[in-house]
């Protein structure tokens, strides 16, 4: 690979993926004003990212970069989220995972304030939207991360919690910021991502009651 930026050229089918999805996601209001971001794994070594202040629900190739998994832009004038560094460490830790993205919901934000300790959640059939959940009987953990707005300082908590057995759902909250979901293709990602908003709307209406 050269330094030019080749998602148009090499990627055409995963840019438009990713832009597709980004659309559909500002549609539902889950990335207002610039918020959230996205990626997709297009090899061993590099995934395309949103860039840093793009709007999610006008995503077009132009707003997609390459980076290869230490968050190091192949186009140098080009600026990626400034939470990239959480994506790759999540791409790093788990050479399966395929896509991840980054949802800024008002429900997953509030949820994430209200909630003292993780969330537990349990008795919900969308809980089979996770991969490897089979009954809703069975309690689904949500970590919640603090939000000391230090990247590398986030990454090493959700590295502990990969260690610590504790990211089976396939998401995490930062408090106070919002939703990461991936999964093993973009598609998986975003049926967790989806599952999880879901999970946590339901979540935020039984603390309401």
């Amino acid at each position: 690979m050269n330094a030019e930026p080749l998602h148009q050229a090499t990627f055409p089918t995963e840019a438009k993926a990713l832009c597709e999805l980004g659309r559909l996601f500002g549609e539902r209001q889950w990335c207002l004003a610039t918020g959230g971001n996205f990626s997709l794994r297009v090899n061993k070594t590099h995934c395309l990212i949103t860039c840093s202040g793009s709007d999610k629900s006008q995503l077009s190739f132009d707003d997609l970069m390459l980076c290869d998994l230490e968050g190091t832009p192949l186009d140098a004038s080009l600026k990626p989220s400034a939470e990239t560094a959480l994506h790759t460490c999540l791409y790093k830790l788990d050479p399966g995972t395929g896509a991840v993205l980054h949802t800024h919901s008002v429900t997953s934000t509030v949820v994430s304030r209200a909630v003292e300790t993780d969330l537990v959640i349990r008795g919900f059939e969308m809980q089979k939207a996770i991969d490897g959940v089979t009954t809703h009987d069975e309690p689904l953990t949500l970590p919640v991360l603090e939000n000391s707005q230090d990247i590398a300082r986030l990454a090493d908590s959700v590295r502990e919690r990969f260690a610590q057995g504790q990211l089976r759902a396939c998401g995490f909250l930062v408090r106070g910021h919002g939703l990461y979901a991936w999964g093993g293709t973009l598609a998986a990602a975003q049926r967790h991502t989806e599952g999880l908003e879901f999970l946590l709307a339901c979540a935020w209406q039984e603390r309401e009651r």
